[in-house]
């Protein structure tokens, strides 16, 4: 397969460095708004350079990589669902639940496979969870806990373009708790605090964040996140049902020590990074684009499903600024498509 990929930071040379491992891409072609960035990249991997996007779908691509900082997501996969190339784009695929409401809509008419990131939908753990939901194993379940805590927060230039701790940060726990559970979140009630830089409240967001969440069912789901956890990067759910509890992210690099005497657990490594965390995650979510673009298999997570996560992230930012338990109902959704 030719992939092209576009973005070539953190997160781009990561996914660069992987597509180029995998078995299945024969050609690898590279942009970035730095092309000398992009040519270094290149060089690296012995991949090809295209000027600018347009060159690069135009190129005879099978598939297309979106990894560029979120304002260039909504414009690239524009350009690739107009040209009709297969696509994988990071989330957020818009820094606005408006743009995202209009791209979910563009991408249903045109018919053109998407795949956003959201890579914990290909962690062994979550995978492993599900099953137990869904087989009736855990009874029916009651009670969720969810976390993200980053071991040391990013530069502080990425604050004010990150959407928030909610829509940054804890997306990926809505994301996996839909993907988990299978229903969908009813209301949402947040909070947020500041204890660490004070680049977090000049942006106007917080470095820890929590939300209290109502599923449709009934089940409640508590949900957190930190920018500051000396420990690790700790990502975690607990799921609590009637017959048993299950839960992902309990292993050895457990970013956290018991303060009971004898007990040896958890032994480490620990995890510094989402990176590090989630490595096998990314490969296996790459692997799978592929059996997207070849038409193999529908997408594993649409852009539907990122709205849909966005729409919680939205809910509890909403909640926090105003203080209120917010109904899901009230934050838009492709079904009230007006004025778009």
């Amino acid at each position: 397969m030719r992939i092209g990929l576009a973005g070539v930071g953190r997160i781009g040379a990561f996914h660069a460095r992987t597509l180029a491992d995998l078995g299945f891409v024969d050609e690898l072609v590279v942009t970035d708004a730095d092309l000398e960035t992009a040519k270094a990249v290149a060089d690296e991997l012995g991949a090809e350079v295209a000027p600018d996007a347009e060159t690069l779908l135009a190129s005879g691509v099978d598939g297309f990589v979106i990894a560029t900082a979120t304002p260039g997501h909504a414009p690239l996969l524009r350009l690739s669902v107009a040209a009709g190339v297969p696509t994988f784009c990071e989330k957020p695929v818009a820094a606005t639940l408006e743009e995202t409401i209009a791209l979910a809509a563009l991408v249903a008419d045109a018919g053109v496979p998407v795949h956003v990131g959201f890579q914990r939908r290909f962690d062994a753990g979550y995978r492993r969870a599900r099953r137990a939901v869904e087989s009736g194993e855990l009874g029916f379940v009651h009670t969720i806990r969810a976390n993200t805590h980053d071991q040391a927060p990013p530069h502080a230039s990425y604050i004010p373009v990150s959407g928030g701790i909610f829509r940054d940060c804890n997306v990926h726990d809505f994301d996996i708790l839909r993907f988990v559970t299978g229903r969908e979140v009813a209301t949402a009630y947040a909070t947020g605090a500041n204890k660490g830089a004070d680049f977090f409240a000049a942006a106007g967001d917080v470095d820890t964040g929590a939300a209290l969440l109502t599923l449709d069912d009934g089940t409640i789901v508590m949900v957190s996140s930190a920018r500051y956890n000396g420990g690790g990067h700790d990502v975690r759910m607990e799921i609590f049902g009637e017959k048993g509890t299950i839960a992902v992210g309990l292993d050895h690099s457990l970013a956290m020590r018991s303060a009971e005497d004898d007990v040896d657990f958890p032994r480490g490594p620990r995890k510094w990074s989402f990176m590090e965390r989630f490595l096998p995650a990314y490969r296996a979510e790459l692997t799978a684009f592929a059996d997207v673009a070849r038409g193999l298999r529908p997408s594993p997570c649409t852009v539907r499903d990122a709205l849909e996560a966005f729409r919680i992230a939205e809910a509890c930012e909403r909640s926090r600024a105003e203080r209120r338990p917010v109904a899901l109902a009230e934050i838009r959704s492709t079904d009230e498509t007006e004025g778009i």
